[in-house]
């Protein structure tokens, strides 16, 4: 018998999912487009329905053409490089401003209650914070990304608290550092890096696109980060579609169940994607193993493929397979599934009981879940059990890290003579000493 009202059809076929979802956490990526084109009542309905329905919320929401607009306005063009712009001061006064402006926006939506719209009886309250630790990126292929930063650490805990509240927690695109500076970051990186630090049930990305297509133009409904990964290495730095692959790539790497690529111009696209059968966009997902091992020779070609992007960055110094597989017995790999995401090297110097820690190097994918402080915890064992008193490390780009971890700034007079001799002054590499004893 066909039902009067379609609907209850519906209703009726969504409750497994209803269950399912209740008391699941979900991070969601509402890009700054579906703002700034007026979509952004329609999906608060759709937030307060699914906060109603038991689901634990974190909305991380872009600013891209907002901010755009208003530096188009003020006459300032933005100096990009590999898909960024460089936040200088004059920038990031407009992305703090429009930051605030939107996350205020949001907040009062979220607290509409009249009797006549959708939020109607629903208490909800919407928390947003410090709650994002970032870091610079430094400087880069000579470009100095001034205040354009990269997440450093989620505050799960905080977070999760908030959450434990009932509340529906909110995450701009900004971060703060140690030192209080603020930089400005990728709203996809934010996303992507709650849901793996909140052991998120679900990321869902909101974007332009209804999911991934093949050569047919027929949409993919599941895919795994391998299968995906290289429509990301084709899409263009920078661009959306390569932002969202990255972000859901490395989320389902890191053990968040599913990641959903969906369009935020369809107005039935969220629900439609948790409530029916088949969804109406595309899932990632997939689980893998790792473990952290000494490297051998079979490990060089996967080696070679980790630091080879790195090195391009100028953000290591290039090794040929020849001295790899010379000094491989000085390596450890993080070993995921057969695939080397990660790395570290311990060059011993005997003559002054003294260790350089080189290579360090994690697969992007694979940034943000501390493995690069199990190689360097790692190093360090290896190091004490060969005597040595102390570790150094030079770099051009990630000082703040090693700080935090207990090195400090040294001249090159501290270094070993053969490694001071051979010290490249063109690249200018910070030199830091940790000491061991």
């Amino acid at each position: 018998m066909k039902t009067r009202f379609p609907f209850v059809d519906w209703f009726r076929n969504s409750s497994p999912y209803i269950n399912a979802h209740r008391g699941r956490t979900f991070v969601i990526l509402i890009e700054g487009e579906a703002m700034a084109q007026g979509r952004g009542e329609q999906l608060i309905q759709d937030l307060a329905l699914l906060h109603t329905l038991g689901v634990r919320l974190v909305v991380v929401f872009g600013i891209r053409p907002q901010v755009l607009e208003a530096l188009s306005a003020a006459g300032i063009e933005p100096t990009r490089h590999d898909g960024r712009w460089v936040a200088d001061a004059a920038i990031m006064s407009h992305v703090e401003r429009i930051a605030a402006e939107q996350r205020l926006w949001l907040e009062a939506r979220l607290s509409l209650g009249l009797p006549n719209t959708p939020l109607h009886g629903v208490e909800l309250t919407a928390v947003s914070g410090n709650l994002v630790m970032a870091k610079p990126l430094g400087v880069r292929q000579g470009i100095d990304f001034d205040h354009s930063g990269e997440v450093r650490r989620v505050r799960a805990n905080a977070i999760q608290g908030l959450l434990e509240q009932g509340s529906l927690v909110l995450l701009p695109p900004l971060g703060f550092s140690s030192t209080g500076e603020v930089f400005d970051l990728d709203a996809s990186e934010v996303a992507q890096q709650a849901a793996v630090a909140l052991s998120a049930d679900k990321l869902i990305l909101l974007g332009e696109a209804d999911g991934l297509h093949d050569e047919s133009g027929a949409l993919q409904r599941q895919l795994t980060p391998s299968e995906a990964e290289p429509l990301r290495r084709q899409a263009a730095p920078g661009s959306e579609l390569a932002r969202h692959l990255g972000a859901a790539c490395a989320a389902a790497r890191h053990g968040v169940a599913r990641t959903h690529l969906i369009t935020w111009h369809d107005h039935d696209a969220l629900l439609g994607e948790l409530f029916t059968r088949d969804g109406v966009g595309t899932m990632i997902t997939q689980h893998r193993y790792e473990q952290l091992r000494p490297a051998e020779l079979s490990d060089i070609a996967g080696l070679l493929e980790l630091l080879e992007p790195l090195e391009r960055r100028g953000m290591l110094v290039a090794r040929s397979r020849e001295r790899l597989e010379h000094e491989i017995d000085d390596y450890l790999v993080i070993d995921r599934d057969g695939m080397v995401i990660g790395c570290a090297a311990l060059h011993v110097f005997t003559d002054v009981t003294m260790g350089e820690l080189a290579c360090v190097a994690v697969h992007g994918d694979y940034r943000g879940g501390a493995r690069g402080e199990l190689l360097l915890a790692e190093v360090e064992r290896r190091a004490r059990r060969q005597g040595l008193s102390s570790l150094f490390v030079l770099t051009t780009h990630t000082t703040h890290w090693f700080f935090e971890h207990g090195f400090r700034s040294a001249e090159i007079e501290a270094l070993p003579p053969l490694k001071r001799d051979t010290y490249n002054h063109a690249r200018k590499s910070k030199i830091l000493i940790k000491s061991l004893v």
